[in-house]
C-alpha cells in the first residue's frame, strides 16, 4: 500500500520527480477498456502528469478504499480539480498495481471521468444492447 500512498501524495502535490521514482523501468500501464492508451515506461507516466498538472492546475488524487493481496494492490482513487478552462475535471475508478519492491511494475487502470448527466439506468441498459427509447426488451 506504501507505493499507491506514495504515488497519491506525489500527484495531489504535483511533484513529477517523486511521482516517477513510484514506478520501475519496466513499469506497464494497461487500459482493459481502452487497450490503445496502454504503454511502458516511466517517461510517459512523467508526459501524462505534466499534461495533467499543467491543463488541471489544482488536480488532487485521493485513494478512497484499498486491499493489498499479495504483490498486487486493489485501489478505489477519486482525480479532482478544475480544469484550465473552468470546468470541473472528476473521475473516479479502480487501479490494480503490482509492486515489487518500492515500485509499481504494471497498473490495470478502470478509470473514467464522472458523468453525471447520463442515461437512467433503464435507459442505459436500453442503449447498451441497442434498444429504442420505446422499446421495452423481454426474454
Amino acid at each position: 500500500m506504501a507505493v499507491a500512498e506514495r504515488i497519491c501524495r506525489a500527484t495531489s502535490e504535483h511533484d513529477l520527480d517523486a511521482l516517477a521514482a513510484c514506478f520501475s523501468s519496466e513499469y506497464q500501464s494497461v487500459w482493459p477498456i481502452h487497450p490503445a492508451r496502454g504503454f511502458g515506461g516511466v517517461d510517459q507516466v512523467r508526459r501524462n502528469w505534466e499534461q495533467i498538472f499543467a491543463g488541471v492546475p489544482d488536480v488532487r488524487t485521493e485513494v478512497v478504499n484499498s486491499v493489498v493481496s499479495g504483490d498486487e494492490v486493489w485501489s478505489e482513487w477519486e482525480f479532482s480539480g478544475n480544469r484550465r478552462d473552468g470546468e470541473p475535471f472528476l473521475m473516479r475508478g479502480v487501479v490494480i498495481l503490482r509492486v515489487s519492491g518500492e515500485r509499481a511494475t504494471l497498473a490495470r487502470f478502470y478509470l473514467e471521468p464522472v458523468d453525471d448527466t447520463a442515461d437512467e439506468v433503464n435507459a442505459a441498459v436500453r442503449r447498451l444492447i441497442g434498444a429504442t427509447d420505446s422499446q421495452e426488451v423481454r426474454s
